[in-house]
């Protein structure tokens, strides 16, 4: 099957095919045209408001020298392109240093042109499955999304994480809008 465009200008094909063989693989600077699908795409930021949005291929090469290649750990979510790998997402796992390691938040973001085929879900799936024992000491991975963000909502349970609960007026928006969040978590015991 062809990967069609990942900016949304096409859609997968209404056939009923299976979902892409997932892989995950280090994000590089040879990447930066297939970042920008997500990066810049305001469907895909406006429920990451932390990370700024790159406009332009400079600033996608850029992000990825300074913040991604340093990262502890940041994975492309790379799809079969007809004989190689082609990034449509992204996933880090960040532990948070102030905890010693034994906790880390999950992130991720997919490009809008493959959204619904079960491609997050994967990867998390496949993140759960190793970063386990590649990261030292950790115990749990926390997933934090907008209120509003269902979507997300749903690839974290399909992926076996746990809903917690509401954290009240918790995200900052890019506008300056405080929003809820909801909070989920995946921890070490939770492994088959």
């Amino acid at each position: 099957m062809d990967l069609p465009d990942v900016d949304g200008a096409h859609q997968w094909p209404d056939a009923a095919d299976t979902s892409p063989e997932v892989t995950l693989r280090p994000l590089g600077l040879a990447d930066a045209d297939d970042f920008m699908a997500w990066a810049s795409d305001d469907r895909v930021m406006r429920f990451l408001p932390r990370r700024p949005m790159c406009a332009t291929r400079e600033q996608a090469v850029q992000h990825i020298r300074d913040t991604v290649l340093p990262h502890p750990w940041f994975r492309a979510i790379c799809v079969d392109a007809g004989g190689g790998d082609r990034p449509v997402g992204q996933v880090s796992v960040w532990p948070y240093a102030d905890e010693g390691g034994h906790r880390a938040n999950l992130g991720y973001a997919l490009a809008h042109g493959v959204w619904g085929r079960g491609i997050a879900s994967k990867a998390i799936k496949m993140v759960v499955a190793r970063v386990f024992d590649e990261v030292a000491g950790l115990e749990r991975l926390e997933a934090i999304t907008d209120v509003d963000n269902v979507r997300s909502q749903r690839v974290l349970e399909k992926a076996g994480f746990k809903r917690e609960g509401v954290l009240r007026r918790y995200i900052v928006l890019r506008n300056g809008e405080v929003t809820d969040a909801v909070i989920y978590s995946f921890l070490a015991s939770d492994r088959p």
